[in-house]
C-alpha cells in the first residue's frame, strides 16, 4: 500500500489510540481475572500468581517477533496478525475457564502478554505517521488510550462474569470482541509514511552498532528504568497494603486505578511539554516524580501514602517512557526503525518481568521500606547520565569518516528535524544542513509548504 501523505496521517494516531484502548485492556484484564482466577485453579498457593507472571513474560517474549513481523508484513497487517493472536488468546482463556485448566490458563494470559507487545508498537507507528515536531505529541495521543484501557478490561470482565457457562467464560468471550474490534478498526489505518521512497545512503546498522550510540542508549535506559521502577513498586503494592498492612481491598484497588490513570492521563500535555523543553528535560522531570513517590512511600503506610506515591510513580512513569520514545526516534534511519524498536523493546519489556516476578520476594526478604529504596542507585544514575549529556557532542563517525554515512545524519528525514529540538539532531551535528530537505511527494499527491 503506498503510504499517506502527512496531511492524512492525524487519522493514524487517531485510529492508533482507539486500537491502544481496546487492544491494551487485555492487560488489566488478566490482572484481574488472572488473579482471582489463578488462586482458584493453581495446584498449591504458590503458583496463584503464576498466570500474571505469564502476561509479562509473554510480552517480553514477544517484542522482538512482533517488530521483525511487522518489518516483513507492514505495520497494518503485522498489527492485525497482533489482534489475531489476542482473539486466540480470549478463546483459549474461555476453554481454559469451562475445563477448569490452570495450565491452559497461564497459555492464555501468556498469549494476551504476546499481543500486547504488538500494542507497544501503536506509539512508533505513531511517530512514523506525523511530522518529525509533532512526535512527542503523537506518543502521548497513542498512549492517552490507556486511560480507557484500564476502564474496559475490569469491566469487561465484571459485567459478562456470569453470562456463559462457568464464571468467567463470558468476559473471556468479551475479551475476544475487543480484539476483533481492533482488527476492524486496524483496517481503516493507513500505512504509516516510511520514507521508503527516499534514497537509502547505506546499509542499516546492527544492533550492536546502534547500542554504540549515547542516544540510543540513553533513551533505552530512560524507558526501561521507567518502565522497572514502576512495575517494581506496582507489583509490591496490593501486598504491601492488604496483606500487610490490613487496607481493604476497596482501598487497595482505588490506589491501583489511581496510578493507572496517572500513568496515561499526563499524556495530555507530555508531548507539549516535550516540544518545549526537550525530552531530556522532561525525562529529567520523570526522575523527580520518582523521587518523590519513592520519599512518599517511605514516609508511612498510611492509605494517602500510598496513593500519593502510587500517583508520582505513574506521572514518572509517562515522563521516561515518553520522553525517551521520543528521543529514541532521532537515533535510527527510517530502514533501521524495527530492529531499533525491537532492541528497544526487548531491554524495556524484559526488565518489566524482572521486576514484576522479583517483586514478592524483595518484600517478603526487605518489606516495603528498604522495597522502595532499591530504584535509587539506578535513578541516581540515570540523573548523572542526562546530566552529563545535557549539551550533546554528535555521535557516530567523525566527519572527515568514509562511512559517515551509517549515522543515518545525511537522511532527508533526519536532516528535516530542527538542530537542537527533542525530535531532531544535536545542536554540535557537524555534517546536518540547514536547510530543511523535505522527501519527494508520493504520486499524486500534493506537495506540502
Amino acid at each position: 500500500m503506498t503510504p499517506r501523505a502527512w496531511p492524512d496521517v492525524p487519522r493514524n494516531v487517531l485510529i492508533l489510540a482507539l486500537c491502544q484502548a481496546l487492544g491494551l485492556a487485555g492487560a488489566p484484564f488478566v490482572i484481574l481475572v488472572g488473579g482471582l482466577l489463578g488462586a482458584k485453579l493453581a495446584p498449591r498457593t504458590g503458583l496463584a500468581t503464576a498466570p500474571i507472571a505469564a502476561l509479562v513474560v509473554g510480552t517480553a517474549l514477544g517484542a522482538v517477533p512482533a517488530a521483525r513481523l511487522m518489518r516483513r508484513l507492514g505495520r497494518r497487517n503485522g498489527f492485525t496478525a497482533g489482534a489475531g493472536i489476542g482473539l486466540l488468546a480470549a478463546l483459549t482463556g474461555a476453554v481454559a475457564v469451562a475445563t477448569d485448566s490452570f495450565a491452559t490458563l497461564c497459555v492464555a494470559t501468556g498469549l494476551v502478554g504476546m499481543s500486547t507487545a504488538f500494542v507497544q508498537q501503536y506509539r512508533f507507528a505513531a511517530i512514523e505517521s506525523v511530522r518529525p515536531e509533532k512526535a512527542g505529541t503523537a506518543v502521548s495521543m497513542v498512549l492517552l488510550g490507556g486511560v480507557a484501557a484500564g476502564l474496559i478490561g475490569p469491566q469487561v470482565a465484571e459485567a459478562l462474569r456470569y453470562v456463559a457457562g462457568a464464571e468467567y467464560t463470558g468476559s473471556f468471550v468479551g475479551l475476544g470482541v475487543l480484539y476483533v474490534a481492533v482488527a476492524l478498526l486496524l483496517a481503516l489505518l493507513a500505512e504509516p509514511l516510511a520514507l521508503s521512497h527516499q534514497p537509502r545512503m547505506a546499509s542499516p546498522r546492527s544492533a550492536r552498532q546502534l547500542l554504540a550510540q549515547r542516544d540510543f542508549l540513553l533513551a533505552i535506559a530512560a524507558a526501561t528504568i521507567g518502565f522497572g521502577t514502576m512495575s517494581f513498586i506496582m507489583t509490591a503494592t496490593p501486598m504491601s497494603m492488604h496483606t500487610l498492612d490490613g487496607h481493604s481491598v476497596e482501598a487497595t484497588s482505588r490506589v491501583i486505578q489511581s496510578h493507572a490513570v496517572a500513568m496515561y492521563l499526563p499524556s495530555l500535555f507530555t508531548g507539549a511539554i516535550i516540544a518545549s523543553h526537550g525530552a531530556r528535560r522532561t525525562m529529567i522531570a520523570g526522575i523527580a516524580a520518582l523521587a518523590g513517590a519513592i520519599t512518599t512511600a517511605s514516609a508511612g503506610h498510611s492509605f494517602h501514602s500510598y496513593w500519593l506515591a502510587l500517583v508520582l510513580l505513574g506521572l514518572g512513569w509517562n515522563f521516561l517512557f515518553v520522553g525517551g520514545t521520543v528521543l529514541l526516534s532521532t537515533s535510527y534511519r527510517p530502514e533501521e526503525r524495527f530492529r531499533a524498536q525491537a532492541v528497544n523493546d526487548s531491554f524495556v519489556f524484559a526488565v518489566q518481568a524482572l521486576a514484576a516476578l522479583s517483586a514478592g520476594a524483595a518484600l517478603k526478604a526487605i518489606g516495603w521500606h528498604g522495597l522502595v529504596l532499591v530504584p535509587i542507585p539506578v535513578l541516581a544514575l540515570m540523573l548523572g547520565l542526562l546530566f552529563l549529556t545535557r549539551n550533546p557532542r554528535a555521535s557516530g563517525p567523525s566527519p572527515t569518516s568514509s562511512s559517515v554515512t551509517t549515522s543515518g545524519q545525511n537522511d532527508p528525514e533526519w536532516a528535516s528535524r530542527a538542530p537542537g529540538s527533542p525530535t531532531g539532531p544535536p545542536h554540535t551535528t557537524p555534517l546536518l544542513s540547514q536547510t530543511r530537505v523535505e522527501a519527494p511527494p508520493a504520486p499524486g499527491q500534493p506537495c506540502l509548504p
